[in-house]
């Protein structure tokens, strides 16, 4: 379980200070902000529990979220950003994941756009960022940056899309969940901030771009509602994603990746 004196001694002078909310079981932590969001919550507040029973990733796919088993965290942000780079939010979010991950175990993470975070060809996390809730308080925009990043696991169900590893498998020790969840909540905190700087924010598909095996010359299946096949061509200035196809070059706004044969 989690020390929560602890956490917000560790995260005083954040923007998180004071708004942690914790639950030693809950449906979803996503679920948890978009209602709190709904009712006024404030900017930076953070929802996170020991084991979700209805945990969501991407496309509605369920996230197992085992008890003390993973890094299962929500967070409301009220952003005064420019409309224009509210896409650039989980790419940053996904950068500011696999910072932290870095951090704490050492470990490389691969982003598979928009936001699967691998280690190799294997899945240890995912990213679901809500936006545009309706919610009380000031008009402008309200997102809820979901994150499960599996630590302990040890064995994963059969059949999943994508193998699963967990940050314990990969180094070989344990990983502290509560040093991952501060580390986390302080580099979110930096890459969030950078979207109100233009010239940071024009940097995100860049570094994405440099953290990921994905974005260029992958032959890969998108998913989703701009179903196609192709070559991944890089990102445009809004974060979304460039594949060259059959048919010409197509901007993939939403939608997974899975890897594709060669022609």
């Amino acid at each position: 379980m989690f020390d929560l004196p602890a956490l917000e001694a560790e995260l005083a002078g954040t923007l998180f200070a004071g708004k942690l909310h914790f639950a030693g079981v809950t449906g979803s932590t996503n679920a948890d902000a978009v209602a709190a969001a709904r009712d006024g919550a404030q900017h930076g507040s953070v929802y996170f529990a020991d084991e979700q029973l209805a945990g969501r990733g991407r496309g509605d796919h369920g996230w197992i979220s085992v008890a003390g088993e993973g890094l299962y965290v929500s967070v409301l942000l009220r952003p005064q950003i420019p409309a224009s780079h509210l896409p650039l939010l989980p790419l940053a979010a996904g950068l500011a994941t696999a910072e932290a991950i870095c951090a704490v175990s050492g470990l490389k993470v691969d982003l598979r756009w928009p936001n699967d975070l691998l280690i190799g060809p294997r899945k240890t996390g995912g990213i679901l960022v809500e936006a545009n809730l309706q919610s009380k308080g000031p008009p402008h925009a309200v997102v809820v940056v979901g994150i499960g990043i599996n630590v302990h696991q040890r064995a994963f169900p059969p059949g999943l899309a994508t193998p699963a590893t967990s940050l314990d498998l990969e180094t070989g020790k344990t990983i502290g969940r509560q040093t991952l969840l501060v580390t986390l909540l302080k580099s979110l905190e930096r890459e969030a901030s950078a979207l109100a700087d233009p010239a940071a924010a024009k940097e995100i598909p860049v570094r994405v771009e440099q953290a990921s095996t994905w974005i260029r010359d992958r032959n890969v299946n998108v998913h989703g509602p701009q179903a196609c096949t192709g070559v991944t061509a890089g990102l445009d200035e809004h974060g979304f994603l460039r594949v060259a196809t059959a048919n010409g070059l197509v901007t993939v706004q939403t939608g997974g990746l899975r890897a594709a044969e060669k022609n």
